[in-house]
């Protein structure tokens, strides 16, 4: 068995280590070293070469390097390959994590202290409870629900919205476009954290910022093309968005001239919420090896018809 590694060269040698230790039967070969490409099975990358089916006949497997698929355009790959995402349970304790401190720095208003220091003010702001801030969260796969875990043991009122209905602790779950504005109406907290496709590219426009509470916040950690970063920027201008913490930009980095950078109500960083983790990720693969073996569905298989 031969995996074929196509992702960031800087971390390739603690791929090959982990996959030695765990899976030493699986041959590592590092791109553009393929060798023998009728031998490879698998294939970690980050995005597809061209002509999957010509160039690996005998490839199985796509395993995606990052935690989104919305890089590979799965029209094109083949019909009987399998692509995975590589999501483990510490992946989504990092993503929420992340999210747990976006939320708590709009609830405490970091965003508005760090304006007060640099012009020298000291003006203490009344404090909400936690029970009475309403946070929303967009998208309940493992990541959302690990971050809807991470934030009830605080008290916020919790709600998401998701194409199907899932379970929210504490809360309620609204379903479908024909929900979606409903619930953005409630939030004075917005967490989007769906999977980029077609239909959720630009769903967060002027109309949709316009249904949040005046002055509500929005944290990022999906795609950046969820968000219409002309309209954001408007609403923000005009106080119908009070802060917004992203982590995905349309453009990253974005341009030195782009406001983000610059704006007082704006905090950006860059692609950090989370990433895919090595160990955990070859537990996946050593894991869908073994369900291989046995004629078991693999683990985290994307379903080309959502999507993700």
């Amino acid at each position: 068995m031969c995996m074929l590694y196509m992702a960031d060269p800087a971390d390739a040698q603690a791929w090959r280590d982990c996959l030695s230790s765990l899976a030493p039967e699986l041959e590592f070969r590092l791109w553009p070293d393929v060798g023998n490409p009728a031998q490879v099975q698998y294939l970690l990358a980050w995005e597809s070469p061209a002509d999957l089916a010509g160039q690996f006949p005998n490839l199985r497997i796509l395993y995606a390097a990052g935690a989104g698929v919305d890089q590979f355009d799965l029209s094109q790959l083949p019909d009987q390959l399998s692509v995975v995402r590589l999501v483990d349970s510490s992946m989504a304790d990092i993503m929420a994590e992340y999210v747990l401190l976006a939320v708590l720095a709009l609830h405490r208003d970091l965003l508005a202290y760090r304006q007060d220091q640099r012009a020298g003010r000291w003006q203490p702001r009344p404090i909400l409870r936690a029970s009475q801030r309403r946070v929303g969260v967009m998208g309940v796969g493992n990541l959302g629900r690990a971050a809807l875990d991470r934030l009830q043991p605080l008290g916020f009122q919790l709600s998401a919205w998701n194409r199907s209905l899932k379970a929210v602790p504490g809360g309620r779950c609204y379903v479908g476009i024909e929900q979606l504005e409903v619930f953005i109406g409630q939030c004075d907290i917005l967490v989007n954290m769906l999977p980029l496709t077609p239909e959720t590219t630009g769903i967060l426009n002027a109309t949709r910022l316009a249904c949040l509470p005046r002055g509500a916040g929005l944290v990022n950690v999906g795609r950046g093309a969820h968000v219409v970063e002309e309209d954001l920027l408007a609403a923000l201008d005009q106080g119908q968005v009070g802060a917004a913490v992203l982590d995905v930009l349309v453009q990253e980095p974005p341009s030195r001239q782009s406001p983000l950078w610059t704006h007082p109500r704006v905090l950006i960083t860059p692609h950090i919420a989370s990433d895919v983790q090595i160990e955990g990720a070859v537990e996946v693969i050593v894991e869908n090896l073994r369900r291989e073996k046995e004629g078991r569905p693999l683990l985290n298989v994307v379903d080309r018809s959502k999507g993700y």
